[in-house]
C-alpha cells in the first residue's frame, strides 16, 4: 500500500505541474468556450485514462516504442485545421443552437479524440512512462490521470468564465489562436523527436 500511495502522490504532483500551461490545458480552455463544461471534462477524462493506461503499460513493459514524432506531426496539422475551422465559423439557427447546448455526445467524442491525439507522445505521456518504470503502474496510472484532469478542469473553469464575459468574435479568434498554438507546438515537438 505504501508503494501505491507514493506512486499516486508523486505521479499526481508531477503530471499536474507538467500540465500547467501545456498545450492540452490550452485546448481544454478553447473547448470550454465552445461546449458545456461536463462533456469537455468527460472527453478529457476518457482520453487521459486511455492514454495514461497505455503509458504505464509501456513504462512497465517494453519501454517507449511508439513513433511519437510522426503522431505529433499529424496531430499538429489536425489542430491547425481545427484553428482554421474555428476562424471560418459555423452559423447556427436558434433551434440548432439550443440542440448544440443540449448535445453532449458529439462534444465528448470531439474532445476525447482531440485530447487522445494530442497526448500521444506529449511530455505528460512520456513522464507517465518514466514514472511507471520506477513506481507501481496502478498508482502511477491513477495519479497521473487525476493530476491531468485536475489541471485541465482549471482551464475549463477559466474558459467558461471568459466565455460569459467576452464577445463571441473575441472568443472565436482566441480559440483559433489557441488551436493554432497547440498545432504548432505539436509540429515542433514532432520535428524535434524526428531529428
Amino acid at each position: 500500500m505504501e508503494g501505491f500511495l507514493a506512486a499516486l502522490v508523486l505521479s499526481f504532483g508531477v503530471i499536474f505541474v507538467a500540465e500547467l500551461g501545456d498545450k492540452s490545458q490550452l485546448m481544454a480552455l478553447a473547448f470550454a468556450t465552445r461546449y458545456r463544461p461536463l462533456p469537455v471534462l468527460i472527453g478529457i477524462t476518457v482520453a487521459t485514462t486511455v492514454v495514461h493506461l497505455a503509458s504505464v503499460a509501456i513504462g512497465a513493459g517494453v519501454g517507449a516504442v511508439l513513433p511519437t514524432g510522426w503522431i505529433s506531426l499529424v496531430a499538429g496539422v489536425a489542430f491547425l485545421g481545427f484553428g482554421a475551422w474555428t476562424l471560418r465559423g459555423d452559423s447556427l439557427t436558434e433551434e440548432e443552437r439550443r440542440k448544440a447546448e443540449k448535445a453532449s455526445r458529439s462534444a465528448i467524442i470531439t474532445v476525447g479524440v482531440a485530447f487522445f491525439l494530442a497526448e500521444l507522445g506529449d511530455k505528460t505521456m512520456l513522464a507517465t512512462i518514466t514514472l511507471a518504470t520506477q513506481h507501481g503502474w496502478v498508482g502511477t496510472w491513477i495519479g497521473s490521470t487525476v493530476g491531468m484532469v485536475a489541471a485541465d478542469a482549471l482551464a475549463i473553469l477559466v474558459g467558461r468564465l471568459l466565455g460569459r464575459r467576452l464577445p463571441e468574435k473575441t472568443i472565436k479568434y482566441g480559440a483559433a489562436v489557441l488551436f493554432a498554438i497547440s498545432g504548432l507546438w505539436l509540429i515542433f515537438e514532432g520535428i524535434a523527436e524526428l531529428t
